[in-house]
């Protein structure tokens, strides 16, 4: 009997310890739901006043907005954005301001050939590469379009070194059309201030032909272009001097 008692007695700490075990755990697994809630929380959309007032207060500080690439016609400005893929638009003009007095048309690109064409382009990134599409593409315009620049995407994309956000920017500029090149920058403005979020270039881009009224589509790309290189700068954006920074979604804006 005694070595009964004994044994109940030793198993009664165990049990009470057992006992306050269940409670701590359930505590600990109940709050990872409530954090995975607060992160998947997204952002309330714009709504149609706010996305009209954005675009007109762009309007009222810049009405005439500019590409910033240095162009002489649409076949120059097809070159130099082609030219500008992965490099700045500083570092393109700096190189085209001596390519383009001497080949400003296909048939003189053609003529200036690849390697000479290396030569005035070498201090621009990838330049290989972007000398032989240039030239391939001058051949392409010269054989199947008379020469001149085609106002069509497919053309345009069918080009070699030609994609969609350059035969966006080329449509835009050279031919008015509302279209929208979403490039870093303005696809850094899309998705942080939640105007137009999207894990892709493309998917900001129709986010954007969604939401834009027609009456700012044509200058809305470079508006976006500018604000993104500006003033939604990458890091430290410049939220205190920001023009529509109370529309922003952002949560780690400064103002």
């Amino acid at each position: 009997m005694a070595k009964k008692a004994i044994t109940s007695r030793s198993k009664s700490p165990v049990k009470a310890r057992a006992a306050v075990m269940p409670p701590k755990i359930v505590a600990t697994q109940s709050t990872k739901p409530k954090a995975g809630r607060r992160k998947s929380l997204k952002p309330k959309p714009w709504t149609e006043a706010e996305v009209v007032e954005a675009f007109s207060r762009f309007q009222r500080a810049n009405p005439e907005p500019k590409g910033e690439l240095e162009h002489l016609n649409p076949y120059t400005l097809l070159v130099a954005v082609a030219l500008s893929a992965q490099a700045t638009d500083v570092g393109v003009n700096k190189a085209t301001r001596h390519l383009f007095p001497v080949a400003d048309t296909p048939e003189k690109m053609v003529a200036l050939g690849e390697e000479r064409l290396r030569d005035y382009i070498k201090t621009i990134g990838l330049y290989r590469t972007k000398a032989k599409n240039v030239i391939a593409l001058s051949e392409q315009l010269i054989v199947l379009h008379g020469s001149q620049v085609p106002r069509d995407r497919a053309a345009l994309e069918a080009l070699p070194g030609v994609g969609r956000k350059t035969a966006n920017v080329v449509l835009n500029i050279a031919f008015g059309e509302p279209t929208i090149a979403v490039d870093t920058h303005l696809f850094r403005v899309g998705n942080r201030t939640g105007l137009a979020p999207g894990k892709t270039p493309l998917a900001v881009e129709l986010g954007l032909l969604e939401i834009v009224p027609p009456q700012f589509a044509r200058h809305a790309h470079h508006w976006l272009i500018l604000h993104g290189r500006y003033t939604c700068i990458a890091r430290r954006p410049r939220c205190e001097v920001c023009i529509i920074n109370d529309l922003c979604r952002w949560p780690e804006k400064t103002v």
